[in-house]
This record gives C-alpha cells, structure tokens and sequence, in this order.
C-alpha cells in the first residue's frame, strides 16, 4: 500500500493465514494502526498490546526463565495475564519448577494448545474450594454475565463454602470470588458508575476447559446446542439445560434415568411438562432462568423437594401463583421467584435470602435469618405492620422496597425505629410514591444511617433537609446516592463532594445552591464521583481568571439566577481541571423559560471545560411553561425555534471541552 498513514479496521479473521496474507499488503509506516478482531489466539506478537501491565509484570524479572515463559505465551492476552497472575503468588526461586512443571506442545497449534496447558496449570493451582467454585462456572452459557450475588447464593447452596465461625457464608464467597478475579480465571463487570463488581463472565477458553474436567470428574451435565460429553445419565449429579428451542426430555425418563440430580439449572428453555424438574427428590438447587412455561403448568410438586436450599424461577409469561406448599422446604436459604408468594413462607426460617416481584405476606419478621429482602413491586398489603416487621431483621445487608401509597407520619416513626436496629445494612433502596419527611423529627426519633452504608437510593423520600448523619465521616464506604433533599445550602453540597467513595450521585432539591471558591488543585471536590444528574441547571464558574478556584451553581429555575452571563472564556489564563476529576456522564435540566432566550450566554457557558474527564452531556429541555406558539416545532434552520437554540447552545458548549464530549438531549 503505497501510502503516507492508514488506519484499518479489519473484522472477524478467523485463520492465522487469513492475517499473513493481508500482512503482506501492510507496508510498516510510522503513525498507521490496524485493528482486527478474532477469536483467534496465534495473533502475531507485535499486534497485541492488551496485557502490558501483565508483560511488564514478567519483563521486571529479566533472567532467562523470564524469557522463557514469555516466549511460550506467544503474546497471547489471556496467556500472558493467567501466567502473570500464576506466578505473582510465588517466589521467584520456584519459577523455574512451574515452567518445567508446564507441558508445553510442538504441534502446528501449539499457541493453543499452550494457552490451555497453562489454563489448566492454574486450575490444578487452585486450593480444592475454589476449584470446585470454577467448576461450578461451566452450568453457564456462553458469552453470558453472570449475577455475582446468584453464583454465590448458589455455591452456598450446594455446600462448596464452609463457614467459619464469625464470618458469614455470602462474605465468605465473596472472597472466593474475588480470589478468582485475582488469578484472571474469570473476567470482572462492574456495575457502570459505582465501581462495584456485580457480575462476571468466563473467557470461552476457560470456559472449555471447565466444561471438559467437567464432564471428566462427572461433575456437571450439560444439556444443548453445541455441547458434547455429557456422562450417562445415571451418574448425573448436577444438570444444566441450555437448549434455548428444543422441549426437555419427558419427565418420567428424567426421573427414572437420572436419579442422583442435586441441582437443575436451565436457561431460555421450553417447560413442556407440568413437573418436569419438579420430581428430583434430592434437588438442592432448582434455578430456572428467563423459561417458557407450557399453559397449565403447576407447580405443586415444588413442596415435595424436601432438600431445596436454593430456588429461583424466572420465566417469560404473566405471574404464576406459588402454592401454599412452598412452606414446606424448611431448608431453603435461597428464594428468588417471579410469582405471588404464599403466606406459609413465613415460616422457612432458614431463609437468607428473598428477592421477589410482588408483595410480601404479613409475618416477614419471623425471617430473622433474612440477610437479603428485595421486593421489587410493593412491599406488603399492611405496610405499617410491614415496617415494623424489619426491626427484628437484624442480620439484613441489602433493602429494597416500593410504597405505592406513601406512608404515615406513624409508619415513618416506625421505619426510623427499624433502621436503627439493622447496623448490619449495606444497600438500602426506598422507591415508588413519595413520602414527605420532616428530617428533625426523623432525627430526634434516632434516625441515623449505618456505618457500613455503600447503596442508599432514597429518591422517594422527601427529605426536608440533609440528615446530619449523611457525611463524609460516618459514611466512608458510600458510592450510590440517590436523595431528594428539598432545602440544601452550601455547607450540605460541600459535605456531599466530601464522601470518599461516592461514584454516583442523582441529587433533586428544591434549592438553589451556590459551591463557591472550590480549590480544584487538590482534587478533593466529588474525588471519585463518575456520574452526577440533578433535575436543576448546573453550571460551573472561574470567578477569578487568574486563579485555579471555581464555583459550582445548582439553580432551581426559580430563584434569581447565581451566575451571570458570560459571552466568552477566553481571556483565562488559567483552566482549572481538579473540580469533580473523574466525571464521566452530567445530567441537568435546562429551563427555558427561565432562561428569557439567553441560550448562548449561559447554556454556551456552562464550564464543560473543567470536567477533565467528561464524556457525555445529557440536557433535559424543560418546556412545560413556555407557550405553545414557542413550543411548536419548526425546521432546526430556523433560529426562532427555542429548543433547537437551547440545543445549538449546549452542543457549543461541549465543543469547548478539551477532549469529545458527547451531547444528548431529550
């Protein structure tokens, strides 16, 4: 290619002599780039740039049998980081016996075979515990993300965790969790603004191996498309359905040929019959994930598995009704159900944990073993009984509930009381219809929030003011805030940017707030926050050109407007970056009434450019109080049209900022 620079995108080489013979047409001039995507692992060396920190971890050790292990991962991205992470554990003197202990291969597909030789080195690595935990892994699909919560909850169930005294079980698989993070055996998905882990995935290569030691040690049977080596029938312990369009096997075969089965899983698949899984009488786990239930079918039977730790039904159809005879799985610890529950649940004092989609029956405070309560639509038929109920739910780590109907100035005194026995609390998210809160009184009942506080998503209590206890010191661990306070000053903004974990943040006041004189150089105002949305117009001011302070203005619409209008910035000496440094995503609104038509004065002039790390602007133009002649849309070249001149203004705006920064607009 007899040109200057390229770049090239090149989709989907599957062969290694698909990329030499393009190879051949790419002439190495300085500055072109190329990227390819594959599933192949023989890329050349020179290509792969993914795992420098792994590389680098390798290259600081520059004695041969360095050079060595890096030569056999061949550059390849998930060789290089399983190696890392292998050998990061080890002194260096036992480095060389690892290498040694590593049969690699000389055959046309070494790089392969390789990579699955080392793979299967680390897993032999691993203590017996978390070996079984990775095995469990090869019950899922592939490419699938799979719920960190569920896995655990699941592993538990089936005995793989061993409590220790002090320590709770989910705490516990936790750590086994994030060992295997740690050893790049599975792959981290955090949650995308606060920083959390809350799913993994498999590489499909470990995802092989696992299935095929699997299969070897006859410890999962995997029935579906594109899945071979599944043991006879009657030694299936554990059985796993991932055929998305074929009818299971008649139920009656099932029982008869597969007697052992302690746990059945199946994904995206047809339930033809009404107790197909139902009669496995040793079941532990049952975990039926996004199926198609035959119209009819019962779940009756589910009372009979008298082993049952771990169930959970997901399904596409309407809301089944559970029976009553759900009550009698006294060992379940796991309940996750898209269904009406029965009243005799109250009564599976065992529980750990419950996740369901309507509402709970009286009696919820019996479940004192509860460490999970999520209630996704409601919460009780008797709510006042309801919020009385979680004071003896001492052990609770995660809350989440809806009020559809409010609550009582009674039922606030009675959730106040509550939350100041559950210190054990980690996530608490109130949604639905709004209660209106007095917070001194809230305060003067004993309202405080627990220490180990990291998920409060209060949108649906209205705050009268910002409760003394949400600040920097006694809640070090928060990263999620939802809150809706209706009077804020600047010392509450100021103790908000002060929380050190917080990532997100969707603040709606009342208020108009003024931050003013935000020292940006010690990058302490909102350090870690990644996500801000508020429902009022932000902007951010350099009131001194010369000097590195900015102010932060949160304006309601209403009040007089705290910044002035500011027809250019360029005449700064100095562009202050420090002010909330890891903001990824903005979120406001944009009155225009308000704004009498001063688009490009203030929208044009918000200080995007102080966002260092900004990526997208989202601006909600709020139109309701404009009139409908103002309103009526008209071609975007026309300049009279106000939302297309609010739009142009905010797209001027991201403009200034120093890196892309994306605009949407609603």
């Amino acid at each position: 290619m007899a040109i200057d620079e390229y770049f090239i995108v090149i989709d989907d080489v599957w062969e290694v002599r698909t990329w030499e013979a393009i190879e051949l047409a790419l002439v190495g001039n300085n500055g072109s780039k190329v990227i390819t995507t594959t599933q192949m692992l023989m890329l050349p060396k020179h290509l792969v740039r993914l795992s420098r920190a792994d590389q680098k971890f390798l290259d600081n050790h520059p004695d041969d049998i360095s050079e060595k292990i890096l030569k056999k991962c061949a550059g390849i991205p998930l060789a290089i980081i399983t190696m890392a992470s292998l050998l990061a554990g080890k002194p260096e003197c036992e480095w060389s016996m690892v290498y040694n202990s590593i049969g690699f291969h000389t055959t046309d597909n070494r790089e392969t075979e390789d990579t699955m030789t080392i793979l299967s080195f680390s897993y032999y690595d691993l203590p017996p515990h978390l070996r079984t935990c990775l095995l469990y892994l090869s019950t899922y699909p592939e490419d699938y993300f799979i719920e960190k919560d569920s896995l655990i909850w699941k592993w538990i169930a089936e005995g793989f965790i061993d409590g220790k005294q002090g320590t709770r079980l989910f705490e516990l698989g936790e750590r086994y969790f994030n060992d295997l993070i740690n050893r790049s055996l599975i792959q981290p998905v955090e949650s995308k603004w606060n920083g959390r882990v809350d799913s993994c995935r498999v590489h499909d290569m470990v995802l092989d191996l696992m299935r095929k030691l699997s299969s070897i040690e006859n410890f999962i049977a995997i029935l579906g498309d594109n899945v071979e080596g599944a043991p006879a029938p009657s030694s299936v312990r554990r059985l796993a359905n991932q055929n998305r369009i074929a009818e299971h096997v008649n139920s009656e075969t099932m029982v008869t040929r597969m007697p052992k089965v302690r746990s059945y899983t199946a994904f995206k698949c047809f339930i033809d019959s009404q107790d197909q899984f139902l009669r496995f009488k040793l079941l532990r786990v049952l975990d039926i994930v996004y199926c198609s239930f035959e119209k009819g079918c019962h779940l009756e039977h589910l009372g009979d598995l008298l082993h049952l730790r771990y169930l959970r039904i997901r399904f596409n159809a309407s809301s089944l009704e559970l029976p009553i005879q759900l009550g009698n799985l006294k060992l379940l610890q796991t309940l996750d159900v898209q269904g009406t529950l029965p009243a005799s649940i109250v009564h599976l004092t065992e529980l750990l944990r419950l996740c369901a989609h309507e509402k709970v029956p009286d009696g919820i405070g019996k479940l004192v073993s509860l460490e999970e309560l999520i209630i996704l639509n409601g919460c009780s038929d008797k709510p006042k009984r309801f919020f009385k109920e979680l004071a003896s739910l001492r052990e609770l780590r995660v809350l989440q509930f809806a009020t559809y109907d409010g609550a009582d100035e009674s039922m606030h005194g009675d959730f106040v009381e509550s939350l100041s026995n559950l210190q054990k609390i980690q996530h608490i998210g109130v949604y639905g219809s709004a209660w209106h809160t007095d917070t001194a009184m809230w305060e003067a009942a004993g309202f405080v929030l627990p220490r180990p506080l990291h998920y409060l998503g209060w949108q649906a209590i209205r705050l009268s003011k910002l409760p003394s206890c949400i600040n920097p010191t006694r809640l070090p661990n928060l990263a999620h805030l939802e809150l809706f306070v209706i009077t804020m000053d600047e010392q509450d903004l100021e103790l908000l940017a002060l929380l050190p974990a917080l990532c997100y943040l969707n603040l709606t006041t009342e208020s108009t707030v003024t931050a003013s004189n935000i020292n940006s150089s010690d990058r302490s105002f909102f350090q870690k926050l990644r996500y801000f949305e508020t429902d009022a117009m932000v902007q951010f001011e350099q009131p001194d050109e010369e000097d590195t302070s900015v102010s932060l203005h949160i304006w309601n619409g209403e009040d007089a407007m705290p910044f002035v209008s500011r027809k250019s910035n360029d005449s700064r000496k100095v562009v202050p970056s420090g002010v909330m440094p890891n903001l990824e995503v903005l979120v406001f609104n944009l009155p225009l009434r308000a704004l009498k038509g001063n688009y490009s004065d203030y929208c044009g002039n918000i200080g995007l450019e102080y966002l260092a790390s900004l990526r997208e602007l989202r601006g909600w133009i709020v139109c309701e109080d404009m009139p409908v002649v103002e309103r009526r849309m008209q071609r975007p070249s026309q300049p009279s049209h106000v939302s297309y001149a609010a739009l142009a203004a905010l797209r001027d705006a991201c403009n200034v900022h120093p890196t892309f920064c994306m605009l949407r607009s609603y």
